[in-house]
């Protein structure tokens, strides 16, 4: 099938795809797979389209971001076609080095919203993941029309296209949603305290907040098949700490010997999921019919404090650095509000499509490590 517009295509006469991904969705029951339903047209747009129908593909937006990469590399070790639709301004090239040559992937280097193949993309894809997104606190910070925008716009054109065709479509979102609430735990049923629109801060969580109503509206009005996993702290090799992400900034700055810069007074807690975690529950979700219309949280049950993941990643990695405090208002700016705890309860995912994200922290300092080593030797 051959793409018209910016695509990158290219043959590999062998091809090993980098990653371990095994197919662990052989093993839902046959009630929790998706089958679309065969989509109905008049006689003048069926002759539009390629004759081939049972050659279609998995469309990835953002996905040469940072979880976008490990997603395109899983559904590439699956068998399947996909393409995918990034304008770089967050992901990166390099994070597909190990798969841009591979005769089942097509690259468009595009928004979402400015891509003029997207009725066509969309009408020939079997699903949709929707991970394209201006994101990092940083960013969020700096740039808060950028974010607002990106967020709002891309998701509205994408559902419009994805309606007509019907295309099950996954929405990733943000643990950012439930704002300001100091529940030790966060379900998907629970009321959401965002902060006051003068901190800027909370526009990310605003924007995708805003995302999740419109992808509900869908599925309400339009019966779009969607389902909307909420993502909690996801990190491993390729993130980058450019926007602020903290784990990449700390093994960045353990290895170089420079001080662990944490924010604020330290006992903040997050709990961290490996993206290859994050990936299979994507998967899964996408994969179960019984997952349509639905919220899910997406991360680990494992908790730690910002001071002591300082710590654990220095005696880890055998570092020499230190741990240094900053104020937020000096890293961030003024009146800065962040969130104390951020903790998933995840037994709905875990009930719905029989997983839970399960790699120790432990495990993802020293494979990120080793990992964005491997990498920066290849740079």
């Amino acid at each position: 099938m051959n793409l018209p517009g910016t695509v990158i295509t290219r043959t590999l006469d062998r091809f090993r795809i980098a990653g371990n991904y095994p197919m662990h969705t052989a093993h839902l029951k046959l009630s929790e797979t998706y089958a679309p339903k065969p989509i109905v047209r008049a006689s003048r747009r069926t002759a539009a389209l390629p004759a081939q129908r049972d050659a279609r593909h998995v469309l990835v937006t953002g996905g040469a971001g940072f979880i976008g990469s490990h997603l395109v590399e899983r559904l590439l070790a699956d068998g399947k076609t996909v393409v995918v639709v990034d304008d770089l301004s967050t992901g990166r090239r390099e994070n597909l080095c190990c798969v841009l040559k591979h005769p089942r992937l097509k690259f468009i280097e595009q928004k979402v919203s400015t891509c003029s193949q997207l009725p066509r993309l969309v009408r020939q894809a079997e699903s949709i993941y929707h991970l394209a997104a201006a994101v990092g606190v940083e960013l969020v910070v700096n740039s808060p029309i950028h974010v607002l925008q990106t967020n709002l716009h891309e998701t509205e054109v994408l559902l419009a296209a994805a309606a007509p065709a019907n295309v099950p479509v996954l929405l990733a979102s943000t643990s950012e949603v439930y704002g300001k609430s100091r529940k030790p735990g966060f379900l998907e049923s629970d009321d959401l305290l965002i902060g006051p629109p003068l901190q800027a801060r909370w526009s990310y969580a605003c924007s995708k907040l805003m995302d999740e109503f419109l992808a509900l509206a869908y599925a309400h009005e339009q019966q779009l098949p969607v389902v909307i996993a909420r993502l909690f702290n996801t990190v491993g090799p390729r993130q980058t700490g450019r926007y602020g992400m903290v784990l990449p900034r700390f093994i960045a700055a353990a290895k170089s010997g420079k001080p662990l810069q944490v924010y604020g007074d330290g006992r903040q807690t997050r709990c961290f999921c490996y993206v290859a975690d994050t990936v299979e529950a994507l998967v899964r979700l996408q994969n179960c019919a019984a997952a349509r219309g639905q919220v899910f949280n997406v991360g680990s049950s494992q908790e730690i404090s910002i001071r002591k993941l300082a710590t654990l990643v220095i005696e880890l990695l055998g570092s020499d650095s230190s741990v240094q405090f900053v104020p937020y208002s000096r890293a961030y700016a003024p009146g800065f509000e962040d969130m104390r705890r951020r903790k998933p309860i995840t037994r709905k995912l875990q009930r719905v499509v029989g997983f839970r994200p399960t790699t120790s922290l432990e495990t993802i300092i020293h494979r990120t490590a080793q990992e964005n080593v491997a990498l920066e030797t290849k740079g």
